[in-house]
């Protein structure tokens, strides 16, 4: 299978300390879930992954590239979704003016992009929708439900065909429901090529057992904090280094 990501000794320190690490890493191909308690670094750590994110220290290589040296490459060629503060969705706007506004921003600047009819729609939402309703091109997304809020911005993530789909946004969600209908997506999208990275607290070995499916679960933790699974960094990116807003 092959390696997405690798990492030794990766570490990443804010002005108010650490925020992870250092640990090593190694993801292949298809759904990878990374997790540790809240305020270990997990949404900082995902978005070094995806180029996004300065590491203070050790070495990342990313999809064949050597980060941060290839963080422009690996920026194209990765999404991100369920990141607050990035790829957040103004509630007041429709859905299809949503995927309209992503398509024009993955667009060459001399197209002309129309707004979806539900035809088109169904193109771009139907394939991580899977079996959760699809909204209407005019259906406004604070009528979105949990499921439908999160599994869009998954698929606008996607319209730009990327490598690698990093997802932060799995612990923000209350319903368990909302959490299956998630979580069956990230799996079909991963079986259909693209490398999937999620963030959790937790393994859900029971939920994915009900799912069929069977994510590789790594520790973020540095072995030495394992035992007590007492985290020392921040989960935010508050004052750290973004090499480029969400693209």
């Amino acid at each position: 299978m092959p390696t997405i990501a690798r990492a030794n000794d990766l570490a990443l320190e804010s002005k108010r300390g650490p925020v992870y690490g250092p640990l090593d890493l190694r993801i292949q191909d298809g759904l990878t879930v990374l997790h540790a308690p809240s305020g270990s670094g997990r949404t900082s750590l995902l978005l070094t992954l995806a180029g996004r994110m300065k590491p203070s220290a050790g070495t990342l290589e990313t999809l064949g590239r050597e980060l941060p040296r290839g963080a422009r490459r690996v920026q194209r060629e990765s999404g991100i979704a369920g990141f607050a503060g990035i790829d957040e969705l103004e509630e007041s706007v429709t859905v299809g003016a949503a995927v309209r506004e992503r398509a024009a921003w993955i667009s060459p600047w001399w197209a002309f992009v129309r707004r979806p009819d539900e035809a088109a729609l169904r193109a771009v939402l139907g394939p991580v929708f899977g079996e959760t309703p699809l909204p209407a091109p005019d259906t406004v997304i604070w009528e979105l439900d949990e499921a439908q809020t999160a599994l869009l911005r998954i698929a606008l993530a996607m319209m730009s065909e990327p490598r690698l789909l990093c997802f932060d946004g799995l612990d923000e969600l209350a319903s368990p429901a909302a959490r299956a209908a998630v979580w069956r997506s990230l799996d079909a999208i991963a079986r259909t090529g693209t490398a999937v990275v999620v963030s959790a607290a937790a393994p859900d070995p029971r939920l994915w057992a009900e799912l069929g499916i069977e994510p590789a679960a790594q520790s973020i933790l540095p072995t030495a904090e394992r035992a007590d699974s007492t985290p020392t960094g921040a989960d935010d990116a508050d004052d750290l280094d973004l090499l480029l807003e969400h693209a």
